[in-house]
């Protein structure tokens, strides 16, 4: 059994397989997850798991390079844009909800997540541990 990180075995094998500037999001309950990417269905109710609490765990067990935020979130989930601008700071892209949506198309997993407020997805860039 694992000791530490993520211990979801999905999640762990998606991580353990990322290359260099591969990608997968991290998504709310209400994102749509297009047919070819894999879903990886984390909701046991509404709320919980949260998106923030996956979010920490997966970046504790991931080298991440970059990660993109809508725009929207700005205007509609302040507090969840401020807490991303302070865990990502200059790394952080914010592109129009649309244009996330398509670039979730390339990701090689989406974690659903149960979170029920507006615009909580992101999408993270693996970056390189050498």
């Amino acid at each position: 059994m694992k000791r530490n990180g993520v211990l979801n075995s999905h999640i762990s094998q998606v991580l353990s397989q990322l290359g260099h500037t591969d990608s997968i999001a991290i998504a709310d309950c209400g994102l749509p997850i297009p047919r070819n990417v894999e879903r990886i269905d984390l909701v046991l109710e509404l709320g919980k798991p949260s998106f923030i609490d996956t979010l920490k765990v997966v970046l504790s067990d991931m080298k991440v390079e970059a990660a993109v935020i809508a725009e929207e979130m700005q205007d509609h989930n302040p507090a969840m844009y401020e807490e991303m601008r302070s865990i990502f700071g200059d790394s952080l892209q914010v592109v129009p909800h649309s244009e996330l949506k398509r670039k979730t198309t390339d990701s090689h997993a989406i974690i659903r997540t149960g979170e029920a407020t507006p615009f909580a997805n992101i999408i993270l860039y693996s970056g390189v541990i050498f």
